[in-house]
């Protein structure tokens, strides 16, 4: 990602912790500006006070949604309509939700239809469409540990099924004819494929994920150059 993008951060203070917000905006200065921060809540409601102790520190414009309909969360509105209209209005490059709602799917599909990089960041909570619509998606769950280790990688991994298969498709697809494929090519086809970070599995980088799955071979070539292949291509 170009370190000049210009990123727009919506908080959706309801559903997202505030003690991750320092860790929230380091991982986007790896993407760009952060332009616009906007958080979102009945600010009357106590349980949303740790955020209001932060605005100021961070920057972050709140914005008063009251609870018009008991059962009914105006926010998420309020939410989807400002997004809508920075990307009809301002010149931005990725939408950034910070938010465990699966309410905001929709919104993450149409924001890609737009062109737009969509980073997402919640708890562990946070349904599988929501996780899985966003270009990445990051785990902010309020245990203690950094952002790169959000919890240790589960021993049955490789059971994982689904990120198997993401992983041997984007060795076939980038691997030439003795099955050996470098390691940046497949992490930039995971990431246009599908929302992946290897972090959420406890690796903090790639590299790391692969040498943890017995499914896989690795060697350097000039001392730098990674490459994988799937062992089942060995003959």
């Amino acid at each position: 990602m170009n370190e000049t993008n210009k990123i727009a951060l919506f908080i959706d203070a309801d559903n997202a912790p505030a003690r991750k917000i320092d860790k929230i905006l380091s991982e986007l200065a790896r993407y760009g500006v952060v332009n616009i921060r906007k958080a979102y809540g009945n600010w009357t409601n106590s349980c949303i006070k740790p955020w209001e102790d932060i605005l100021h520190e961070f920057a972050i414009q709140p914005v008063q949604q009251f609870d018009l309909t008991k059962g009914k969360n105006a926010t998420d509105m309020a939410l989807v309509i400002d997004v809508m209209d920075v990307l009809y209005t301002k010149q931005v490059d990725v939408i950034c939700l910070v938010s465990s709602d699966c309410d905001f799917t929709p919104l993450v599909t149409r924001a890609l239809a737009d062109g737009k990089y969509v980073i997402g960041f919640g708890e562990r909570k946070t349904p599988s469409p929501f996780v899985n619509s966003c270009s990445r998606f990051l785990f902010i769950d309020e245990e203690p540990a950094e952002m790169a280790t959000p919890e240790p990688a589960p021993k049955n991994i490789k059971s994982d099924t689904r990120l198997m298969n993401l992983l041997r498709q984007a060795i076939e697809a980038v691997e030439e004819d003795d099955g050996w494929a470098r390691l940046g090519p497949i992490g930039s086809h995971i990431s246009n494929h599908a929302s992946f970070d290897q972090r959420n599995y406890g690796f903090k980088k790639l590299s790391d994920l692969f040498a943890a799955i017995d499914l896989f071979e690795m060697k350097k070539t000039n001392g730098s150059a990674i490459w994988v292949r799937d062992k089942k291509r060995v003959k």
